[in-house]
């Protein structure tokens, strides 16, 4: 007799063989990427650039690999990239940080967010965070047993108002999740809008987790990182990485900042995700946040002008648009084409036209709200762009 053996009486039956995170469903980069593939797409949906990052800091990487640098860095991070770190911080927005008590390094800012709020969350525990949202958010906050609770960006504009955040604030919030430049809206909060922020954080006494990863891809206004506002340092992890910064998105070296406490919460975790890796990449991503100003200023206007010339062209075809401010994505309302379901229009897109977005409804807790909208990325080549741009002009016609 074959098959399966039986269960010895009174036994339990096993638990079903389903992942914990089944319910939120496959990565939809995935899928669309995968659509993008098979109908030889352009893809404007995930976020990575098609060009080589910084060409001295590749040769740095190539350094390190022939130096022999091929083991286990420190857990918390080369020294030489947590000092490049402390210096960046400093150079940049006047914050003084203790590259040995208040840095850690990380797998990407990805890693640097889930060990964040497993760390300092626990069941019950409520997080606020600003909608639409990556959607690794809310798989982390499951994870830590916590509720994610959505604070929604105003649309069209996809302003913020801080009685939204307000009125979300319960006695069970911990920790306020902030991102911005904001993925994927492209809004940049103002420093006033922080500030009203931090008061709220300070008056609940809550922390903040503040996702910068596009601190250096803002086009309007500046970048003013919550940590370097008075009485929010202490309360504060700033996330960041050299993905977005330098075009390596697939080298996954990110970091977290703030006070020691919270570093050394994020690295007791950290240490049993990822360990610690990529050490000739840490080697590299140094020497990356020592370039000088006139790197970061010419990446901008790169990027600048891609978002313009998407974003003029998506006009063109019917689309209503609004420039982001900062990141890598124009969001983009279908319903003026006469669509009304951004999944079912990205899932046809690639077929259809033969380029690839992402569904921005894949990003709210009720889908309804973003039904609309999609997102494109601009972080291509200029020749891309208008490639995808002329595709989508036959495809839609």
């Amino acid at each position: 007799m074959t098959g399966r053996p039986s269960r010895p009486p009174g036994t339990l039956p096993a638990p079903p063989r389903r992942g914990r995170l089944a319910a939120h469903g496959h990565s939809v980069f995935a899928e669309m990427s995968a659509l993008a593939a098979r109908h030889d797409a352009v893809n404007l949906g995930q976020g990575f650039p098609d060009t080589a990052g910084p060409e001295p800091v590749v040769e740095s990487a190539v350094r390190a690999l022939r130096a022999g640098h091929h083991q286990y860095p420190p857990v918390p991070g080369l020294p030489a990239l947590r000092h490049a770190v402390a210096e960046h911080q400093r150079r940049h927005y006047g914050l003084d940080i203790d590259p040995d008590r208040e840095s850690v390094v990380t797998t990407g800012a990805s890693e640097a967010l889930a060990a964040a709020l497993l760390a300092l969350s626990a069941p019950g525990d409520e997080i606020v965070a600003l909608e639409p949202f990556y959607d690794s958010y809310a798989a982390c906050a499951f994870l830590a047993g916590a509720t994610l609770v959505p604070v929604r960006l105003r649309a069209p504009d996809f302003t913020f108002d801080s009685r939204d955040l307000a009125a979300a604030i319960t006695e069970r919030t911990r920790i306020l999740l902030l991102n911005t430049p904001h993925n994927p809206t492209g809004t940049v909060l103002t420093r006033e809008q922080l500030h009203e922020v931090a008061a709220l954080a300070r008056e609940h006494d809550l922390l903040v987790i503040s996702d910068e990863v596009y601190e250096h891809v803002v086009f309007e206004g500046t970048h003013q990182p919550i940590a370097a506002l008075p009485g929010m340092f202490e309360r504060t992890l700033t996330v960041s990485s050299a993905g977005k910064s330098f075009s390596f998105t697939g080298w996954k070296v990110g970091w977290a900042t703030g006070p020691a406490d919270l570093v050394t919460a994020v690295r007791e975790v950290k240490q049993h995700l990822s360990f610690a890796g990529g050490t000739p990449l840490q080697h590299a991503v140094a020497d990356a946040l020592r370039l000088p100003a006139s790197y970061f200023t010419a990446a901008t206007d790169s990027l600048r002008r891609r978002r313009d010339l998407l974003t003029d062209g998506l006009r063109a075809l019917g689309f209503a648009v609004r420039p982001p401010q900062g990141t890598y994505f124009v969001t983009a309302d279908i319903t003026p084409l006469g669509e009304q379901d951004g999944m079912e229009f990205c899932r046809a897109l690639p077929r259809r036209c033969g380029v690839a977005a992402i569904p921005q409804q894949v990003f709210y807790t009720d889908p309804d709200a973003g039904r609309r909208y999609v997102r494109f990325t601009f972080c291509k080549r200029e020749d891309v762009l208008r490639q995808a741009l002329e595709r989508l002009r036959k495809g839609l016609a």
